[in-house]
């Protein structure tokens, strides 16, 4: 079971690269149809934008929050040699629950869905946190 939690974690960088493609992509096709000018790039700011555009960037935003911690604890997991059934678990089912919270907030944005899947994700965090300081100890 060495190096299992490798797998969500590669998951997890696969989900990232795609919401950023998926960024770069409603970006350059806002520019092409002139719902956005290029120049508000520059800073961000002095435009109202599509509403893709806002959503794409801040779920890109968003994988580099919580999912920081879950990369840390899976490194300590692995780097320390500790295997937890547990950890495995909640490994997956964070990686899982950050897919469908993107895809809510991609697509239909309704934010009591995306709310419970981010508090789910959350907690799995935790309990990834907690089960590392006692199979530490």
């Amino acid at each position: 079971m060495e190096n299992y939690l490798l797998y969500p974690m590669f998951s997890m960088v696969i989900l990232t690269l795609a919401v950023g493609f998926l960024t770069v992509k409603y970006r350059i096709a806002s520019v092409k149809t002139g719902d956005i000018s290029a120049k508000y790039f520059r800073l961000m700011d002095g435009q109202d934008v599509p509403d893709i555009i806002k959503k794409t960037t801040r779920n890109f935003n968003n994988q580099f929050e919580i999912p920081t911690l879950f990369y840390v604890v899976c490194t300590l997991y692995i780097s320390l040699g500790i295997e937890s059934f547990l950890a495995l678990v909640c490994a997956w089912l964070f990686a899982i629950l950050r897919i469908v919270h993107s895809y809510i907030h991609i697509t239909y944005n309704h934010v009591m869905h995306r709310m419970l899947t981010f508090f789910a994700a959350f907690i799995c965090v935790i309990i990834l946190w907690v089960d590392l300081l006692i199979q530490a100890l």
